[in-house]
């Protein structure tokens, strides 16, 4: 599906069937989801937040209760987005599933969709969302906006107007309104306003098909058109199409409680034979040493942005998985400290962003994130970080997203 018209092309992806494969991972990524946004709430950080947030009504909400479609898209995906450990696409770097999912899920509860038809909705809108991230660039993404947040929008109304029932024309103007609503800035990684980013996201798409629902008309084309939000947000316009090539089946899930730009090395030093006295050299991308490369971390949050950090927990045998063991006393601890200063980060602009090679007392180990992964071993490490995240209750999710039972899957997500 290829035209020069991308609101055109989004509105008619959303009458295509949903690829298998893309779907069984969508299915994960959705468990996944989960997972994220119940931890998110049990840490307690958003508590404020959502209390300020809510407005009663009848959809789930991680930090329990009830509410409005609106409010509790808002909500859960600021939660789900909170530890920053959600999944990420590296075609337009994007946390798809936290503004989708938690637009979708609103969405279906409204409408008394089943958690099938809400997963369906889901994978339509994260394609759109991935789809509009790379129509819109990298430079998009350079100059500070955070595409989670402003491709991710439309995604999340992609998905919300699909359960919502919307005919094509209301879908070209939930997009229009969505236009004039996405936002998202980079500059607040790091606080409280980037999961917030998401929450907005996913409140943005259900409120946007409620609005083209009720009649709300816009501009016909507010993605590409004169002035659009494409034209007036840096974005390129580059080429894309829908359909032939499903991009989650290349989502990637964190399996690592610490950035993206980590995750490459971590798995290539777990193919070495890593010691407490072994010297390192990692070799990146260089987009990733203004992100992660802190030498000397002094917290727990500086930690998760270490290489060094994280090849000195990995070869003490820390967990890099568990989400505690990124703590301020882990940052403190001497015999790391002192791996750190046999730890050597280089950088290679052939190398993709997923990419990373390195060297461990001279033997050689590289791994891609974005080679294929058999959807056994994905699941197995979903499972397994679900697990490490919520406990049993990571089973109940993934029985009730497999036997498309939403009360199921809602009143763990509740409880």
């Amino acid at each position: 599906m290829a035209t020069t018209d991308i609101t055109e092309q989004l509105v008619t992806f959303a009458g295509v069937a949903p690829d298998t494969a893309a779907r069984e991972v969508m299915a994960l990524s959705v468990l996944d989801w989960a997972a994220c946004g119940i931890a998110g709430a049990a840490e307690g950080s958003f508590d404020g937040f959502v209390a300020a947030a809510h407005v009663a009504g009848d959809c789930t909400q991680f930090a329990g209760g009830q509410g409005a479609p609106a409010a509790a898209a808002l909500i859960n995906g600021t939660l789900s987005h909170a530890l920053d450990y959600d999944d990420t696409h590296f075609a337009h770097i994007g946390h798809p599933s936290v503004a989708v999912v938690s637009a979708a899920l609103a969405a279906g509860q409204a409408a008394g969709a089943t958690l099938d038809s809400i997963i369906d909705a889901a994978l339509i809108g994260a394609e759109a969302s991935v789809a509009v991230g790379i129509w819109l660039g990298r430079g998009h993404y350079q100059v500070g906006y955070h595409q989670t947040a402003t491709a991710g929008a439309f995604g999340a109304t992609v998905a919300a107007g699909l359960l919502r029932g919307l005919s094509d024309v209301q879908m070209r103007h939930a997009l229009g309104l969505c236009s004039t609503m996405a936002s998202g800035l980079k500059s607040q990684f790091g606080t409280m306003g980037k999961p917030l980013n998401a929450g907005l996201a996913a409140r943005c798409g259900v409120e946007a098909a409620d609005w083209a629902a009720a009649g709300m008309t816009s501009a016909d084309d507010g993605l590409a058109g004169p002035l659009g939000f494409g034209p007036t947000h840096h974005g390129a316009g580059d080429p894309v199409t829908l359909g032939a090539d499903w991009r989650m089946t290349r989502v990637s899930h964190k399996f690592h409680a610490c950035c993206h730009g980590l995750h490459a090395t971590l798995e290539a030093l777990a193919d070495t034979d890593l010691t407490p006295d072994s010297t390192v050299e990692i070799t990146t991308h260089p987009r990733w040493m203004t992100v992660c490369n802190i030498e000397t971390p002094r917290t727990g949050l500086e930690c998760k942005f270490s290489y060094a950090q994280v090849a000195a927990m990995a070869a003490h045998g820390l967990d890099t998985g568990e989400i505690a063991q990124f703590s301020d006393a882990t940052a403190a601890r001497a015999d790391l400290a002192q791996f750190r200063t046999r730890v050597r980060v280089d950088t290679d602009e052939s190398l993709t962003e997923m990419q990373a090679r390195v060297f461990v007392d001279g033997q050689a180990a590289f791994h891609d994130l974005d080679a294929p992964m058999a959807l056994t071993d994905r699941q197995a490490r979903i499972m397994k970080k679900a697990h490490a995240l919520v406990g049993t209750r990571a089973d109940d999710l993934w029985q009730a997203v497999q036997g498309n039972d939403l009360a199921g899957f809602v009143g763990v997500i509740a409880a």
